[in-house]
């Protein structure tokens, strides 16, 4: 969502880069090229006026580290100030001394609440915590249906009581049930509005005084923009929230939201929803998101993405077969339904330092390039996949899987090309750190450009042409390697 934000930062950076330091002058460029970045970000004037004037005052000021370049001086300089914006650190949720978590869910109608509550229910489930779902939204009965389909999804209990009982009432019972049966955490799904109105703040009062939460959040939509920090606020001002979800965060929204809640409303935002799937909300971290903005990744969301995607064991037993020429058509498949696992391939790349300028066009091609593998790999017997040799061997066999995938032959012969070549890179990877004395003899190895390593994703740089009858050993085919390697 901070793609247009990153690269008009980047001119930011390009246009003091040749300059012996910074000053009065030649800072004046790069601050209207944020000043414009920001408010194309949707981000409310007068928090880029604030930002714009600290981050001048920081860059001219005694505080920067020196030895640094003048542009790096400048992104040290913007990091640290998009994130203290955005709350300086993360929020964690109100742990009580004594009794359950209670967390109260609020917000419009449309934004994703009740998806919202389930999300968390499993982001605390998988903490170790005994959660309970409660569902008071009595004017909508599809609400209660869907907070009970959730939790069946995620074999999180839901307490309700129908919608002749009003919503104070069925988070007061629910609450005490949880008490009583030794609940850690009580998450209250509340009714959502079309607008905020007195009767949506003066129920929400009832039931914030009905269970007295340790946590009240607002359920907000990135796609509102700035819009999102004034409903924060208003929320804020009438009922005492202490955080904010902000959803969406994987659309096309320009960021506005992110940049704005905590400066505008004084509440910090405590998790993003990052795409449709029940683990798709993860906590806020105010300095990996700026990292992110600037485009210097975020490779620990990454590897704890990695984690929750694979267990150890496999991985360990994974690597050893990526070193060896033991590896085959059933581990290359694992590694890619491993990667898909842990996200959208676009936010998973951007996570990567350097990887901000790779377009969506490139990712959609990955994306689909390896769909095409996984239904050629599906189409093979069990003897091809675990002996991929015999496909190089065999024209019949390249034959039959491209009839019983729907592929061309042309498309086949390119799958045991690029396998083929990333296998033998694997094991001449293993030989160099063999010889070099393990991973740390690896650093003094250059790194890739943009371009480079997206064309190591890529696989490639493009479909080439095959003859039918013909298996070409790809040169630079890596491909999944380089994702997957980031599991180990």
């Amino acid at each position: 969502m901070f793609d247009g934000l990153s690269r008009s930062l980047e001119k930011a950076w390009d246009s003091v880069r040749r300059d012996g330091k910074l000053t009065a002058e030649n800072v004046k460029e790069p601050m209207r090229e944020i000043r414009r970045a920001l408010l194309e970000a949707d981000v409310s004037l007068p928090v880029v006026r604030r930002f714009v004037k600290k981050v001048e005052e920081a860059a001219l000021g005694e505080r920067v580290v020196k030895g640094l370049s003048p542009d790096q001086k400048l992104v040290k300089v913007v990091y640290e100030e998009l994130k203290t914006l955005m709350g300086g650190q993360q929020a964690e949720l109100v742990q009580p001394k004594y009794g359950p978590s209670v967390i109260l869910m609020a917000g419009l109608q449309g934004t994703g609440k009740t998806t919202a509550a389930g999300k968390l229910a499993l982001h605390l489930k998988k903490k170790g915590l005994k959660v309970l779902l409660v569902a008071t939204d009595v004017y909508r009965p599809a609400a209660i249906d869907q907070l009970v389909t959730l939790g069946s999804r995620i074999e999180v209990p839901v307490f309700e009581l129908g919608t002749d009982v009003k919503p104070p009432e069925i988070a007061r019972q629910g609450l005490e049930k949880a008490k009583q049966e030794e609940y850690d955490a009580v998450i209250v799904d509340t009714a959502g509005r079309l607008q905020i109105d007195e009767r949506l703040m003066e129920e929400l009062r009832e039931t914030k005084a009905a269970v007295n939460p340790t946590d009240t959040l607002l359920v907000v939509d990135a796609m509102t923009g700035q819009e999102a920090a004034g409903l924060v606020k208003a929320f804020n001002d009438a009922v005492d929230i202490t955080g904010a979800v902000l959803t969406k965060m994987d659309g096309d929204s320009r960021g506005g939201a992110a940049l704005s809640i905590k400066e505008v409303s004084g509440r910090p935002i405590k998790f993003v929803g990052t795409g449709e799937k029940m683990e798709a909300l993860e906590p806020f971290y105010p300095e990996r998101m700026a990292s992110r903005i600037l485009g210097m990744g975020d490779v620990v969301s990454l590897v704890e993405k990695a984690e929750d995607a694979i267990q150890a064991e496999e991985a360990a037993e994974l690597t050893k077969k990526m070193m060896t020429a033991k590896f085959d058509f059933n581990d290359f498949l694992k590694q890619y339904k491993t990667v898909t696992g842990m996200g959208n391939l676009s936010t998973l790349v951007k996570m990567l330092p350097g990887m901000n300028k790779v377009n969506e066009k490139q990712l959609a091609e990955v994306e689909r390039k390896y769909k095409t593998y996984e239904s050629m790999i599906q189409s093979m017997t069990k003897q091809e996949r675990e002996q991929p040799e015999l496909l190089a061997k065999n024209p019949s066999r390249r034959r039959r899987i491209a009839r019983g995938s729907g592929r061309t032959e042309e498309q086949v012969a390119e799958l045991i090309g690029m396998f083929t070549s990333m296998r033998a890179q694997m094991q001449t990877l293993s030989r160099m750190m063999a010889l070099s004395g393990g991973a740390q003899g690896m650093a003094g190895m250059p790194q890739m450009s943009d371009e480079e390593m997206m064309e190591a994703v890529m696989g490639g740089t493009g479909p080439r042409k095959v003859a039918p009858g013909k298996v070409r050993r790809k040169r630079g085919s890596r491909g999944m390697a380089e994702l997957v390697a980031l599991q180990q």
